[in-house]
């Protein structure tokens, strides 16, 4: 899985929580809401993200404003996107998201990324090798109690924790790290739950009020994409209902939360009564 993913590698995937859970039968990007939608199988995301690049629809304007949705620890987009220099310095601002606030808000912190072995020869040995023994460093320097984990292996440490969707329920927050499109005006604050995901943004330069760019709820029926074929491709398996954070629908315009729909009202305060005041 691939959290956020959306006009990237031809296709999207956007919809899912951004840490590990259980997924439905019914969609990939929905969590399991009852044993008998239930997949015993760890979702686990590919690549972490600034959240506040995330926002896009991939790099879709980037020949425009050289915005690009998957900034973060990646090395194609940010060490290889920005040089060694920018691109470590956003790899670090996204790690103290989830290892410094996000450790803090959710009791432990995870970040994923794959190297992909072909970028040595797209990009250059001195480059990747280079970049990837920096992060390694660095990593270790600020959080010497990070341990280095496959997937595998971080999904069977999870599972020992978490047996079904009940008891997760993830927030994180960021500020913009002023480099690129990671704007330091900006707050993002994100919620996830079995039944729901929500992202709140401000302006926190401005102190303008937060408004709802996401409510993706999974409460409600979900169903994949048919099986594409030459005729009627498709390899977009997002998972959209009431708000988007791509903005890529005319109903997807940020709002006051205050101003969705009393039953999404009602499941958010169910939740997080504290946002609601």
């Amino acid at each position: 899985m691939i959290w956020s993913q959306s006009n990237v590698d031809g296709g999207g995937a956007d919809g899912s929580p951004s840490y590990p859970f259980y997924p439905s039968t019914e969609h990939f990007c929905k969590p399991a809401q009852t044993g008998k939608d239930f997949i015993d199988c760890v979702n686990l995301d590919g690549w972490t993200m600034d959240f506040i690049c995330a926002r896009k629809s991939g790099s879709l304007d980037q020949k425009l404003t050289g915005y690009n949705s998957r900034r973060g620890v990646g090395p194609l987009e940010t060490y290889a996107g920005w040089g060694i220099d920018l691109g470590h310095r956003e790899v670090m601002h996204t790690q103290s998201i989830h290892f410094d606030r996000g450790f803090e808000l959710n009791g432990f912190g995870w970040v994923t990324n794959i190297w992909e072995a072909q970028l040595v020869y797209e990009k250059g040995k001195e480059l990747i090798c280079g970049a990837l023994e920096l992060w390694v460093t660095d990593t270790k320097k600020r959080w010497p109690d990070t341990q280095f984990v496959t997937f595998g292996e971080y999904g069977e440490i999870w599972r020992k924790q978490y047996k079904n969707n009940e008891n997760w329920n993830y927030r994180f927050e960021e500020r913009g790290s002023g480099l690129g499109d990671s704007y330091n005006n900006l707050e993002i604050k994100w919620y996830m739950n079995k039944e729901f995901r929500l992202a709140l943004l401000r302006d926190w330069h401005e102190n303008s009020p937060e408004l709802v760019i996401d409510l993706t709820r999974y409460d409600l029926p979900a169903k994949e994409p048919l099986d594409p074929s030459p005729e009627h491709p498709d390899k977009n398996w997002s998972l959209v209902n009431v708000i988007n954070q791509k903005a890529l629908r005319p109903q997807d315009r940020p709002r006051p939360i205050k101003d969705l729909d009393k039953n999404d009202q009602d499941l958010i305060a169910s939740y997080y009564p504290q946002i609601m005041i």
